[in-house]
C-alpha cells in the first residue's frame, strides 16, 4: 500500500472535477496495487470499497451455470469499479477482477456515499460515468452475438489501449477466450489473422500493438461507438 497524497496520479474521472473538489476526494483514498487475477467485487455481496484505477485493467466478468467467466466491460483510468452505488444499491452486481495488475485509488464505500451526495458535481459525474459504461455493456452484448472474432479481438485490445496506456500486454489464448466468450482456437485463428497484416505481434500470450491505426480499421464499429460515448461524455 502506498501512502496518501494530493501530488498522486490519479483518473480521468477525477479529473473532470474542479481542484477543490479533487483534492477533497484524494483526500479521503489511498493508493494500493491491483494485483493480477485479485477480486476486487464479488456479485451479489456489498462492496466495502470503491475504486479508481490509475493503472491497470479491471473487467467485470459473469459466471452463467458452469461456463468459464466472460467480460461484461473494463475499466481502467478512464472510471471506476462500483459506480452503481449511486443508484443506492450496495450489492456489487458483477465480479470485479483485476486483468492486468496496476493501481489504483480506493475510497471506503461509506465515504464515497457521503461524498457523492444529491446535488454534488461529483455525484453527476459519477451518473454520467454510469452511462458510459451502460452503453459499454450494451455494445459488448451485441458485439458478442453479431461480430466475428477479429475484429471483436481488435476492439477488445484498443479498448484495453485506450485504458492501459501500454503497447504491449501479456494475455493468454485462455484469459482471451473468456474475455470475448470463444474457443481457444477461435483466439488463435484471429490473433494470426491480426499478425499476418502486421497489426499486432503475438507469441505465447506476449502481445504488442505494431499499427494502432489499422487496429482501428480492422475493429468492428462497436469499438468507435464505445469512444466516441467516452469523449462525449469525458472530453
Amino acid at each position: 500500500m502506498i501512502g496518501n497524497g494530493l501530488s498522486r496520479p490519479t483518473n480521468r474521472l477525477l479529473d473532470a472535477l474542479p481542484d477543490d473538489e479533487k483534492q477533497l476526494l484524494l483526500t479521503n483514498t489511498e493508493t494500493i496495487n491491483l494485483g493480477l487475477g485479485e477480486i476486487l467485487f464479488e456479485r451479489g455481496k456489498i462492496a466495502k470499497y470503491v475504486y479508481f484505477p490509475i493503472s491497470g485493467l479491471i473487467s467485470l466478468v459473469v459466471d452463467v451455470d458452469e461456463q468459464p467467466p466472460m467480460e461484461l466491460a473494463m475499466i481502467g483510468k478512464e472510471g471506476m469499479l462500483g459506480a452503481t452505488k449511486i443508484l443506492g444499491v450496495s450489492d456489487a452486481p458483477a465480479h470485479g477482477v483485476v486483468q492486468l495488475k496496476g493501481a489504483a485509488l480506493r475510497m471506503l464505500a461509506t465515504t464515497f456515499d457521503e461524498l457523492s451526495r444529491d446535488g454534488t458535481l461529483f455525484q453527476a459525474i459519477v451518473k454520467r460515468y454510469l452511462y458510459v459504461l451502460m452503453t459499454q455493456l450494451s455494445r459488448t452484448a451485441g458485439c458478442t452475438h453479431y461480430h466475428e472474432v477479429s475484429s471483436r479481438l481488435a476492439r477488445w485490445l484498443l479498448m484495453a489501449h485506450d485504458r492501459s496506456d501500454t503497447d504491449k500486454f501479456f494475455l493468454t489464448q485462455q484469459f482471451l477466450s473468456e474475455m470475448l466468450g470463444v474457443q481457444r482456437s477461435a483466439v488463435s485463428i484471429a490473433a494470426s489473422a491480426l499478425q499476418q497484416k502486421e497489426l499486432i505481434s503475438y507469441s505465447r500470450g506476449d502481445i504488442s500493438i505494431l499499427n494502432r491505426r489499422g487496429l482501428e480499421e480492422a475493429s468492428c464499429s462497436c469499438y468507435a461507438s464505445i469512444a466516441e460515448d467516452q469523449r462525449r461524455y469525458f472530453p
